[in-house]
């Protein structure tokens, strides 16, 4: 990996105000990933492709990233950053709307990272469920949206993120198959593991 070029691409989505993950988040997910060496991992979101990148150095020796992005402009920038730092050949760009990506992959995957429309956290958890390999992990991003999902937060602009982002930590923590965390960095990141 070339990480003068990744420092690149963190830096110019900074300046225009793409989200991309934290540092901090990006650290919890590197310690966990180093231990799994995961083979088969798919993102939901790509954004620019900076957190596949970041990703793809921890992928076990034939290791690959499915990652789905459905912003056509997005995906041209991806493709470009996934080949400035030297790592097409560990990550696949699938361009779409997860929402009918997802039902189409019949994979199984060691690593699920979620980090798209927050409105949709609990359909991509259905859908990360179905795929997610023995002792297998899903991480999810912005779970805590601003602090707004554990508030009293009621404004109408953010209402169905804030309720769906709820339900989705409710379906984590309820769900008797997964040991779940969810750790105050970055926007709020939940860990779920399968037992």
């Amino acid at each position: 990996m070339n990480k003068e070029e990744l420092a690149k691409i963190k830096e110019k989505a900074l300046e225009d105000h793409i989200p991309i993950i934290m540092d901090d988040t990006l650290e919890v997910i590197e310690k966990e990933l180093r231990d799994v060496k995961p083979n088969k991992f798919l993102e939901i979101g790509t954004a620019v492709g900076y957190s596949a990148i970041c990703f793809s150095e921890f992928l076990g020796e034939d290791g690959r990233i499915d990652t789905i992005e459905r912003e056509a402009d997005r995906v041209i920038q991806a493709r470009q950053n996934i080949k400035k730092a030297e790592v097409e050949e560990k990550i696949n760009i699938i361009e779409g709307d997860a929402v009918e990506i997802l039902p189409t992959l019949n994979e199984t995957y060691d690593v699920v990272f979620i980090d798209a429309s927050k409105g949709k956290y609990p359909f991509f958890l259905k859908e990360a469920l179905r795929m997610l390999g023995p002792n297998g992990i899903i991480f999810a991003d912005n779970v805590l949206y601003k602090g707004y999902v554990m508030s009293d937060y009621n404004k109408h602009k953010q209402r169905t993120a804030v309720r769906n982002l709820r339900e989705f930590l409710k379906e984590l923590q309820e769900n008797e198959t997964l040991d779940t965390k969810i750790l105050e960095v970055g926007d709020g990141l939940a860990i779920a593991r399968k037992k």
